[in-house]
């Protein structure tokens, strides 16, 4: 099942917190009409600032072959992301290593052969360059946690509205909760092999309004 997760919005949670997957399961609870437990695996996940399209299984079976996907790296994800800074050569690739930090909700670089050092790689062209922003397609060759994130944020290029990882720019919606806040990181497009039958299946992800309501556009 390929989905949308908007912005905002946890991947997965405690069940007293509203999560995709919690949604999901009512969702599919009314739609067939179940009275007992819904099964729903979650081979991956969105940060909870990031928009874009996820897949998810509903049995065991499907979401043991999907995950297998995701470890031998056989699934292509390509992200958006809008940037802060205009100084990028028009593509490159990224490799670091990082970690993450030990009691506390993000990632950092580190030297390789620290604790819990795991080698990050990605692969980004520059769609568009407009006054102090620019705007990338990012495909990620390891799945490491904040991984876009902190290779953005690192290299003085944070993604606009990330305020953990450098940027000073407002985006999306203002909530005073910062737990509610989006960044314009999106997944664009999710390619992979259908778990139970021979053929391919892949959803591109439509942008979100706070995107345009951020004048953060290609057509301008």
């Amino acid at each position: 099942m390929l989905v949308y997760k908007p912005g905002g919005l946890l991947t997965q949670a405690p069940p007293h917190i509203e999560s995709l997957e919690l949604k999901m399961k009512r969702f599919i609870r009314e739609r067939d009409n179940k009275s007992g437990k819904v099964y729903l695996g979650v081979p991956h996940r969105l940060d909870r600032p990031v928009s874009g399209v996820m897949v998810l299984a509903l049995h065991q079976r499907a979401a043991k072959r999907i995950s297998d996907q995701f470890q031998r790296r056989d699934v292509k994800k390509t992200y958006w992301a809008c940037v802060q800074g205009v100084e990028l050569p028009e593509q490159g690739t990224w490799v670091d290593f990082m970690r993450k930090v030990p009691g506390e909700a993000r990632s950092e670089i580190c030297d390789e052969v620290a604790d819990g050092a795991k080698r990050a790689v990605l692969h980004y062209r520059v769609l568009q360059q407009r006054a102090d922003k620019s705007w990338l397609e990012i495909g990620l060759e390891t799945g490491r946690t904040h991984q876009i994130r902190l290779q953005c944020g690192s290299r003085e290029v944070p993604i606009v509205g990330d305020l953990l990882y450098g940027s000073d720019q407002k985006f999306g919606e203002y909530h005073e909760d910062e737990r509610r806040r989006c960044i314009a990181l999106h997944a664009r497009h999710l390619h992979l092999r259908h778990p139970m039958v021979d053929k391919f299946i892949e959803q591109t992800a439509e942008l979100p309004s706070s995107w345009e309501a951020a004048r953060i556009s290609l057509a301008e």
